[in-house]
């Protein structure tokens, strides 16, 4: 059984690909400003990536190799952590796919409804993760946790 430190570490690591996500949901908070809520637990990692030069890249690597490679941490949060930096992975392709491929079309009632889907399935990710971990079980996703078990 994790202790409540272990527990609360993991559910902020997964705080980081929500906050790198944010961008998917902009029409979003535009129509909806109550939706706006869900930033509120992201403020201390969004200053942080948006003060420090290359801020999401030393938070990304501290998280790696302070928590994932040291074997001194416990194997729950070590999963966790890189679970959840394995979900920060996909969101940063899927914003440069967004930023490179879709930008012209940015505006679109197709590519609205693909933000906004990719949005409540982040969220439901992270929500259903955080639960878990509160409850001091392993988040399964399934494609995510085999890779992830795989890699520990």
């Amino acid at each position: 059984m994790p202790s409540l430190g272990g527990k609360l570490l993991a559910i902020i690591i997964y705080m980081i690909p929500l906050s790198d996500g944010l961008f998917l949901g902009n029409h979003l908070y535009l129509k909806y400003p109550f939706i706006q809520i869900i930033q509120i637990p992201l403020i201390p990692i969004i200053l942080i990536e948006r003060s420090i030069p290359f801020g999401s890249l030393l938070i990304f690597l501290g998280v790696f190799i302070g928590i994932v490679r040291n074997q001194k941490v416990s194997y729950f949060l070590r999963f966790n952590a890189l679970q959840s930096l394995l979900i920060n992975i996909g969101i940063i392709i899927i914003s440069y796919i967004f930023q490179i491929f879709l930008s012209p079309f940015s505006n679109t009632l197709i590519i609205r409804t693909f933000s906004s889907t990719l949005l409540i399935s982040l969220l439901s990710i992270i929500t259903y993760s955080v639960w878990c971990c509160a409850k001091g079980n392993e988040p399964n996703l399934h494609g995510i946790s085999k890779a992830t078990k795989m890699q520990l």
